[in-house]
């Protein structure tokens, strides 16, 4: 089960932090990510995370701005996200995979969070 949280209401120009946390059934993470999703729209990689070594992996529109990073004894991965636009508002996804698949691709985790709203005034 992965628990995600942390997300809200910020201004333009603020920060987030969201937190997923992994519980329940016993997996070996490989890797975790976030992804994003607007209404009508597919769900977008952001950010993910190798477990073992750390190794980390951004879109494009997010690099600089968001940072993925995780505490392994907590088994929760994080995504702060900072100078937030606009066009980052969507309801964000974690997911787990115990398993080497593509990192930015859906197909690539095998487990998913319930999601979470992040909402940018302007």
């Amino acid at each position: 089960q992965l628990q995600a949280s942390g997300g809200g209401l910020v201004q333009a120009g603020g920060s987030l932090r969201l937190s997923c946390a992994a519980s329940g059934r016993a997996f070996s993470i490989y890797r975790m990510g976030w992804f994003r999703q607007t209404s009508g729209k597919e769900r977008d990689f952001v950010a993910a995370i190798t477990w073992n070594d750390g190794s980390t992996y951004y879109a494009d529109s997010v690099k600089g701005r968001f940072t993925i990073s995780k505490d392994n004894a907590e088994n929760t991965v994080y995504l702060q996200m900072n100078s937030l636009k606009s066009g980052d508002a969507a309801v964000y996804y974690c997911a787990a995979s115990s398993r080497n698949g593509a990192s930015a691709y859906i197909r690539g985790y095998d487990y998913w969070g319930q999601g979470t709203q992040v909402t940018v005034s302007s």
